[in-house]
């Protein structure tokens, strides 16, 4: 601890023989040894009760952390409420507008007596299928509204 070797001890003994005396040295070393029993003890009360007090906090942290998880495994076992869930199922999601890029035009309905009557609408086709009519089908020509001009 203070790395003394017996050469330091010796010397330190020298010099408190010289400097107390012979006669008053024993009672003065049996006090300096009381002295290190009672620093001794001191030291290692000190030291216990700081692990005692590590040990309670590493507990309490213990059971904060087993806290924590029988929460999160309670969480996974509870059963499934389905009404939770139902109330979310039947409001409607809004759908995003689908857009082709093809600009949309109204449609006659006519006999399908030909498959493609203009050369333009069979160059051009449809990326994905409309989920939705884009128009809804008249009877009107596309004209104007059945008005000649």
């Amino acid at each position: 601890m203070f790395d003394i070797g017996w050469s330091e001890l010796l010397v330190i003994a020298v010099v408190a023989l010289i400097v107390i005396g012979p006669k008053e040295l024993p009672s003065v070393l049996r006090t300096v040894g009381q002295w290190t029993t009672k620093i001794r003890r001191m030291a290692g009360e000190f030291q216990s009760q700081f692990q005692e007090a590590m040990r309670e906090a590493e507990m309490a942290d213990l059971k904060k952390h087993a806290d924590d998880l029988n929460k999160a495994a309670q969480s996974l076992t509870k059963p499934l409420d389905p009404s939770d869930y139902l109330g979310k199922l039947d409001e409607p999601q809004p759908r995003p507008p689908t857009t082709t890029g093809i600009p949309v035009t109204r449609v006659e309905s006519t006999p399908l007596a030909e498959p493609a009557s203009t050369p333009a609408m069979q160059s051009v086709a449809p990326s994905a299928p409309p989920s939705e009519p884009a128009a809804p089908a008249s009877s009107e020509p596309a004209g104007g509204g059945g008005r000649s001009a």
